[in-house]
């Protein structure tokens, strides 16, 4: 399994600080450093910067969403970000959620079919294939890049979780982004995604299968607890996330949190994070690397071909707690 970084999931770190802390992710073995989309700081500046400065360390999208830019645009991206890392780029995309559609004032329904035709377009484009395209929810036409592109299969990744997404995933990608699952959903969704793959005659052994541990280092659990607990109730309390921590057996304490917050506020539904959570969970807080490490290794048994780890900073000191887990984190290659 590869361990992977993701930089700037909660937009803790300034943007000038990334470069180096990139440059001794390489250093100390990990495979690629992904950003995320949110209202957080912009994944394509951060990972241009992280591509000008290494010489192995892949960069990653966890995820684009679809509704934040066409397609013609999202390929543009994605080919200059290949091109100026010289076959570096993982390109992994989702389908947004309610919260971020209404944000650019659009409305998601369908997603099924929006992302089927999203990942056409984009591959497509990306093929330097002139456009000429009618769907359901998108076209386009007469774009075509204006350069040659390198010829090289930018891998695409489908952020999922549902058993049609799931499916989906296996059929049209190379691969499933996994967040906020556990071991044993885990290897429910691997299965769905091989099976999407199996339908279509693809070899199923030959699709990645990602994954998020949020994971946070301080002198004692309860600190790391704390700075955990803010991304385990934010999911908690999001519609989107809802079934999955259902059928993962959380439906209790999801719904207890839901009342507390509609009552309280955000951290009245904190104050009910249980110790169940943070066991059942993809979450580790640690007082060593070595520990996150041990908390790790339930995923690569259930199939977790890549395990991203976006650091939760527990102290004031966000650049200093980050350098200090990377380094720990492997021997420096020469």
């Amino acid at each position: 399994m590869q361990i992977d970084i993701e930089f700037n999931s909660g937009a803790q770190l300034p943007m000038d600080a990334i470069p180096e802390l990139a440059r001794l992710a390489e250093l100390h073995g990990f495979g690629c450093a992904w950003g995320g989309e949110a209202n957080n700081k912009d994944p394509t500046v951060m990972l241009s910067a992280i591509a000008a400065v290494t010489k192995r360390l892949k960069i990653g999208s966890a995820v684009y969403h679809i509704l934040g830019r066409t397609p013609a645009t999202l390929a543009l991206q994605a080919v200059g970000l290949d091109e100026l890392s010289q076959g570096r780029f993982l390109l992994g995309l989702g389908v947004s959620n309610p919260t971020i559609a209404k944000w650019h004032g659009l409305t998601l329904d369908r997603p099924l079919g929006r992302v089927r035709e999203y990942l056409e377009i984009v591959n497509l484009a990306m093929r330097g294939e002139k456009l000429n395209f009618d769907g359901e929810f998108f076209s386009a036409h007469g774009f075509k890049l204006a350069f040659k592109p390198s010829g090289r299969k930018i891998p695409v990744y489908l952020a999922a979780f549902g058993p049609k997404m799931s499916r989906l995933a296996g059929k049209l990608t190379d691969g499933v982004m996994i967040n906020m699952a556990n071991p044993r959903e885990i290897r429910r969704i691997a299965e769905e995604v091989k099976g999407g793959a199996e339908e279509v005659g693809k070899d199923p052994a030959s699709l990645e299968i990602i994954c998020k541990m949020r994971c946070s280092v301080a002198e004692n659990y309860s600190a790391a607890r704390e700075a955990l607990s803010h991304a385990l109730t934010y999911y908690a309390l999001a519609d989107y996330y809802r079934n999955l921590l259902t059928r993962m057996g959380f439906g209790a304490e999801v719904e207890a949190m839901r009342s507390a917050w509609q009552s309280g506020g955000f951290h009245a539904a904190r104050a009910l994070v249980t110790d169940r959570l943070f066991e059942g969970l993809p979450l580790a807080p640690a007082t060593s690397a070595a520990e996150v490490r041990e908390k790790i290794k339930p995923y690569e048994e259930a199939g977790v071909t890549r395990m991203i780890l976006p650091y939760v900073s527990a102290s004031q000191d966000v650049v200093g707690e980050i350098e200090n887990f990377i380094s720990a984190w492997n021997p420096k290659k020469s």
